[in-house]
């Protein structure tokens, strides 16, 4: 899906026109992936422009930061304020909002110097539906790739880091290739693991179970808020341990992330699941994810955040 871009990119301190936001060719993180970065997302709400979770993505950026030790210059207030301005300055209300962390210029080493400050740019733009406005309604094809996830003590699975996301190209693209909408890796044990961009939930028999933390999956801010609403209106849910037969097994299944938002999977490896149309759990808790932002659904947890532009930043755009 194409970039939509805005007028502004905040870059290092200073708002910049999006087309002047750039890097050396020689950045550390272009040759060694060595980056950090977040998906949020601000919805035009009937209160007005919220940004949702905005808190809790930036502190699990600079969480992914400190597992592999890039010091940042900026605290998590001063990233969650900038995400406000990029979104305020460049007119937007509902946005995919993209904090990035990455070593840039001065060093080639696979180390960088320890002189090397890392970088920060905040950019807002629009983005649709990641896996399509028709995947939302109808559901997803998707097949379990021959890639698998990363093995524990190799690359860490709960950092968000640009690296990581090559083995999400290859299962993605393997996916495609096929005439999958999406993949789905296992662990290196063979277990269920993620999508290469969304966390995976199962139902059976009305109890939702999810890949628990030992099975390579990030820790998804969409999966923590599915996982709180269901549990808000009376599911069971498990963080476990599923192999792959249980997906074909399962009378729905789901994908989340903040890109994705909640999609359900109507097919793996071409098997149907249920009915093969969208569960009525699966619609269930979409309705109520999507209902933080239309007033359906109470914000019981705090976690919309209204738009909140800072002149101090605003003011620095160039």
């Amino acid at each position: 899906m194409s970039i939509q871009a805005s007028e502004f990119i905040w870059q290092n301190g200073e708002m910049k026109p999006w087309q002047q936001a750039t890097v050396h060719v020689l950045s550390h993180a272009l040759h060694y992936g060595s980056s950090i970065f977040e998906g949020i997302r601000s919805y035009e709400t009937p209160d007005g422009t919220m940004l949702f979770r905005v808190s809790d993505h930036v502190e699990r950026m600079l969480n992914s930061a400190r597992i592999y030790q890039m010091p940042v210059a900026f605290g998590k207030d001063e990233i969650v304020q900038i995400c406000h301005d990029v979104v305020a300055i460049n007119g937007l209300s509902s946005a995919y909002i993209r904090p990035l962390f990455y070593f840039g210029y001065g060093s080639l080493g696979v180390v960088p110097s320890k002189e090397m400050v890392t970088e920060c740019t905040v950019a807002a733009f629009q983005w649709g539906a990641y896996l399509g406005e028709d995947g939302l309604k109808e559901g997803v094809d998707v097949g379990v790739s021959s890639w698998q996830r990363m093995a524990p003590n190799t690359f860490p699975a709960m950092a968000k880091a640009g690296g990581n996301y090559l083995s999400s190209r290859l299962i993605s693209q393997e996916a495609k290739r096929l005439g999958y909408r999406e993949g789905i890796a296992l662990d290196v044990s063979g277990f269920v693991s993620e999508g290469p961009g969304e966390n995976l939930f199962a139902v059976k028999d009305g109890v939702i179970r999810t890949p628990s933390l030992h099975h390579s999956v990030l820790d998804g801010i969409t999966r923590d808020t599915v996982m709180k609403l269901a549990k808000a209106k009376g599911y069971e849910v498990i963080e476990t341990t599923l192999p792959r037969e249980y997906l074909y097994l399962a009378d729905e299944l789901f994908f989340t992330g903040t890109a994705a938002e909640l999609v359900p999977i109507r097919s793996v490896d071409g098997i149907q699941i249920g009915n093969g149309s969208a569960g009525a759990v699966t619609m269930e808790l979409q309705d109520a994810f999507f209902g933080l932002f239309n007033g359906k659904t109470t914000d019981q947890w705090g976690w919309l955040s209204p738009l909140k532009a800072s002149e101090a930043h605003l003011d620095k755009a160039v």
